[in-house]
Parts: C-alpha cells; sequence; structure tokens
C-alpha cells in the first residue's frame, strides 16, 4: 500500500544508514591521515577515496567538496579528541593539574594538530577555504578552552584566571609546533611540571 512502511522497509534502510556513517567516519579518518601525512597540496578527494576504500564518488555524495571533506575531517576529530580529553578525567576537575596539562599539551603533539597545521596553511592561501577554517578553529578553541576551565576547576570570575588558561593553551600549542621538526618529549616534560607550578599557584 502506497504510503506505508513495513518490517521490511525499516530492516532494509537500517544497514544502509549504517553504512552509511560508516563510509563517511573512514573518509573523515582517511582525510586527517592524508593531510597529515602528505599536507593539503598532496591530500585530494582521489587520494583520501583510495585510502577510505570507496570511490570518488561515494566521497563526493558525502562531502562535495574538497574543503568541506578537510574541514569535516579536522572537526570530527576534535571532537574525538574532546570527547577523550574529558573521558580521562569522568570526574571534572581534576586535583593533579599537572596530569590536566599535560593531557592538554598531547591535544597539540598528535597527527590532529599536525593535520590542523597544514589546513591553517593551505586557508591561508585558499580564499574559499579561509572562512570554514576560520569559524572551525573558533570552535574547537573555545571548547578546548571550556574544557581546560572545568579539568583545572579555573574560577574566571577572578582577574587574570581566564588569560592564564589562555596562556596555557597557547603554551601547549607552541609545544606543538616545536613538536613537528624533533622530538622534544624532555623539554616538553619540564615545560609542563613548571607550569603545574604555576598554575598552582595562579589558581590556588
Amino acid at each position: 500500500m502506497a504510503g506505508v512502511t513495513t518490517i521490511g522497509d525499516r530492516a532494509e534502510r537500517v544497514p544502509k544508514q549504517d553504512r552509511s556513517r560508516a563510509t563517511r567516519q573512514r573518509l573523515l579518518e582517511a582525510a586527517v591521515a592524508c593531510l597529515a601525512e602528505h599536507g593539503w597540496a598532496g591530500s585530494t578527494v582521489t587520494v583520501v577515496a583510495e585510502r577510505a576504500g570507496v570511490s570518488r564518488g561515494a566521497a563526493q555524495h558525502h562531502f562535495p567538496t574538497r574543503e568541506d571533506l578537510f574541514t569535516a575531517a579536522v572537526e570530527y576529530v576534535a571532537e574525538e579528541r574532546s570527547t577523550a580529553l574529558r573521558a580521562l578525567f569522568p570526574q571534572g576537575a581534576a586535583e593533579d593539574r599537572r596530569a590536566v596539562i599535560s593531557a592538554l599539551v598531547d591535544l597539540y603533539t598528535g597527527p590532529l594538530f599536525r593535520a590542523a597545521l597544514h589546513l591553517w596553511v593551505a586557508a591561508s592561501n585558499e580564499e574559499q577555504l579561509r572562512p570554514q577554517v576560520t569559524e572551525l578553529e573558533a570552535r574547537v578553541g573555545r571548547e578546548t578552552h571550556r574544557i581546560a576551565v572545568d579539568l583545572l576547576g579555573a574560577d574566571e570570575s577572578r582577574p587574570g584566571v581566564r588569560e592564564t588558561v589562555q596562556g596555557l593553551l597557547d603554551m601547549a600549542r607552541g609545544l606543538g609546533l616545536a613538536n613537528l621538526l624533533t622530538d622534544d618529549a624532555a623539554r616538553r616534560d619540564r615545560v609542563v611540571t613548571q607550569w603545574a607550578v604555576l598554575l598552582n599557584e595562579a589558581l590556588a
């Protein structure tokens, strides 16, 4: 009968929806990996589709433009990392601020940051890409700041506290940049320890 959806129709549709979600996720993960490894110039939709094991047509069905694909990819992984960061401290504010600082710094030393950096460089030269990346970075920055405030137990109603937290995130980004060329783990560990001392004093 026209207009009636049967149980069989629903059973057929759900696996199709699941396959679509799985395809989209593979494309996002492949895009981040390609961007981190090959940079913007070497990361085409065709290259990403091949890495994800899907056709170019399937990739363009989910993401009509290259810009859509890569901004969505970096946003997806940023959200995943934010979720993972919160999961490390399920009770919220942590007593050990050094552990929080170390976890925040780790956000800027993995493939996500490397991929995001390639996207920033591309956006500085690609007029079509710049508005999307600017909006994405603003949203990611706000979310990361909120997480940092929560986990550090920071009271931003106090003068200077907001700037202190932002300074921590700026420092973490700088450590991530330093780590792009060489393994900076030893120096990074000393800096994290010192920042924990400073934050404990500033947020006490």
